[in-house]
């Protein structure tokens, strides 16, 4: 764009960027996924936690290459302006158009996850007609939509109402979510069958035995709850020094909410035996707050469910930013209509990338009513990041051989021995999960094939195929010099 337009003003600290990874990270991820996937992943029984630990290997390397990239690459667009400037503008724009598609599904499947939070909420207090109500499909719909488009509204109005609204949400979400890891750890089994009984508990399923397949099955969704903390790379125009306030929320984000998640799931399943949890899941959809409201009074479960809500609130305007954010890169970019670059000359936000991000997420919630299972959406996401993260740890490989211009302005692990321990293990080990996640996909058993999310996915990026070459082509004929446009970063 010219100059004399209107551009995104670096206003986020890095209390604002860190606040943006950390509420990318914490929400369904952490109330529902942990388990919920005693249902998706049948099987997996008491190994949640291990599988949660080594889940987290690769998305350890996974961040301290998108840290490495950040740090010489501070712009808007993150995960597309790191793989078009070190690999292709091909690839670039496969990787990020694939975590655009799966992140604005996400949203749009935890705006509809909301909705039970609250319906236990009010069954809490004993407004059971209002609770049954929130089962209502209609309603349910109509109140995702309104949740969705309320933080569509605020992130359009700028980055100070975006960090007046997410990091007061999260420090509310760190002291909700220590009631939870309290009280978790205030009960045992024993406690829990007293009040359940003992029938109900040991008889539900049967014991399950240690199962490689199944415990790499479910590391591998278990993934999708480490996803996040490239929200803040996305936000890269905005970030105030970017290279020095990048990469540090970055590893502030991963290490906070890694901390965070173990704690969490562990003090969940200390109190509640995780035979209860997967008979549980295989009936309804059910949440941490829900699973420990049998065990505490009235109030504190209120408390703890509140808590649970705000947790999957401030996932949105975090993630709506993060998906904006590359819908301006691609158009400032010229491969992707122009007109989605245009930023408000006062609230200095790219709206038509937001408005346009919350019409996919609005899919997402639609989708999930639909489909009856949400995780439909969570496993197109787990794809589509696999395939991303993949790509920014190739990046790390090829960057000082494609590009050494922009090789030279990293200023995070700058030692080439360094960049490639980061590298290689990143890519075979995200490599593996991919291969392992697609496997667990394509073998399910659903009613439809567009119930597998692989498929879907590839649809998705046939069509991403046709935009990109439909765009590039008219760069071309309108003369621009892709190779030298593509081989330096954007204008501030």
């Amino acid at each position: 764009m010219p100059n004399s337009s209107p551009h995104l003003t670096r206003q986020l600290g890095l209390m604002g960027l860190t606040a943006t990874g950390i509420c990318s990270m914490i929400g369904a991820s952490i109330y529902v996924v942990p388990f919920m996937i005693q249902r998706n992943v049948p099987g997996i029984g008491p190994y949640v936690l291990p599988a949660f630990l080594f889940a987290a290997v690769p998305a350890l390397f996974a961040a301290l290459a998108y840290a490495i990239l950040a740090s010489a690459m501070p712009r808007a667009g993150g995960s597309y302006l790191y793989a078009s400037r070190s690999l292709h503008p091909y690839l670039g724009f496969i990787a990020s158009f694939s975590q655009w598609f799966g992140l604005s599904i996400v949203i749009g499947v935890i705006s509809y996850v909301i909705v039970p939070f609250f319906r236990d909420f009010f069954a809490a207090l004993a407004w059971t007609e209002l609770a049954a109500a929130l089962d209502t499909g209609w309603l349910r719909v109509g109140l995702s939509l309104l949740i969705l488009w309320t933080f569509v509204l605020v992130n359009m109005q700028g980055i100070k109402w975006y960090e007046r609204t997410l990091i007061p949400l999260m420090v509310l979400m760190f002291v909700l979510g220590g009631v939870v890891i309290i009280a978790g750890f205030s009960f045992d089994h024993a406690d829990f069958m007293r009040v359940v009984g003992t029938d109900k508990v040991v008889s539900t399923v049967e014991a399950t035995n240690f199962h490689w397949p199944t415990f790499l099955s479910a590391a591998a969704l278990l993934f999708s709850s480490f996803i996040g903390f490239d929200s803040i790379a996305q936000a890269g125009g905005e970030a105030s020094h970017p290279t020095r306030n990048l990469p540090r929320a970055i590893g502030l984000a991963i290490l906070t909410v890694g901390l965070f998640y173990m704690a969490f799931t562990y003090a969940v399943y200390h109190a509640v035996p995780w035979q209860f949890v997967a008979a549980e899941a295989t009936r309804q959809d059910i949440t941490a707050a829900g699973l420990l409201s049998y065990l505490l009074p009235a109030q504190l479960s209120v408390l703890i469910l509140f808590g649970a809500a705000i947790a999957l609130l401030n996932d949105l305007p975090a993630m709506l930013l993060s998906v904006s954010r590359l819908v301006f890169s691609w158009a400032e970019d010229g491969i992707f209509p122009r007109s989605l670059a245009a930023v408000h000359p006062q609230k200095r936000t790219p709206q038509r990338a937001i408005l346009l991000s919350g019409g996919m997420a609005t899919i997402g919630i639609l989708g999930s009513h639909f489909a009856g299972d949400f995780f439909l959406g969570i496993d197109i996401m787990v794809t589509s990041m696999l395939v991303n993260f993949l790509l920014m740890s190739v990046s790390v490989l090829v960057l000082p051989l494609r590009n050494p211009t922009i090789a030279s302005q990293v200023v995070l692990f700058t030692s080439r021995k360094v960049q490639l321990f980061i590298a290689l293990p990143g890519i075979l080990l995200l490599s593996a999960f991919l291969i392992i996640h697609i496997r667990k996909d394509l073998l399910a058993e659903v009613s439809a094939w567009y119930f597998h999310s692989t498929p879907v996915w590839l649809l998705v990026m046939v069509f991403a195929s046709l935009v990109f070459y439909r765009q590039w082509r008219k760069l071309k004929e309108s003369g621009v010099d892709t190779e030298k446009l593509f081989s330096q970063l954007p204008p501030e």
